[in-house]
């Protein structure tokens, strides 16, 4: 298995893993080491609509969950949500290159800081290149079940990447 590094997650991907396979388990199988900024914490500790992921989030006792509020740029203050200018600060601040964003901003500005990114689809499918006998598209499914949305021309990306066409 190749060298597993240290992530950081923002609420988006969380809660998309949760809808596609209802624990954050496969994150363990590609990281060593996942954090999660407070502020995230508390955006899902919300519970939004239904209080969904809540349980599954707090069942996944080996992340690591930052205890403090994460000092954010006020660049990246006024440039996403909390959430998402934690996780990116958080990877600065620790030296950690990979953050896991869906959102078209936040993963702009991870880029413009030279961090590398990945999203919830790109999570599936890296694990599926792993040898994890996942179905993609039935993951995609799932999420969109739960009310993640998701394009169609991401969804044909992910299924013809997954080599499930």
């Amino acid at each position: 298995m190749p060298d597993r590094k240290q992530l950081v997650i923002n609420t988006g991907p969380i809660l998309a893993i949760i809808a596609a396979f209802d624990d954050l388990s496969i994150l363990q199988k590609l990281y060593k080491e996942v954090f999660v900024p407070l502020e995230v914490c508390r955006e899902i500790e919300a519970g939004g609509r239904n209080s969904f992921g809540i349980q599954q989030f707090n069942n996944a006792s080996w992340l690591t969950k930052c205890t403090h509020k994460q000092p954010v740029s006020v660049f990246l203050q006024n440039s996403m949500d909390q959430g998402e200018a934690a996780v990116i600060q958080l990877a600065i601040e620790q030296n950690i290159t990979t953050v896991c964003i869906d959102e078209a901003v936040g993963r702009r500005i991870a880029r413009l800081n030279q961090l590398q990114l990945t999203g919830s689809v790109g999570v599936f499918l890296k694990v599926k290149q792993q040898g994890v006998p996942i179905i993609v598209k039935d993951a995609l499914e799932r999420m969109q079940k739960n009310g993640i949305w998701l394009s169609k021309k991401v969804v044909e990306f992910a299924v013809e990447q997954a080599g499930e066409r």
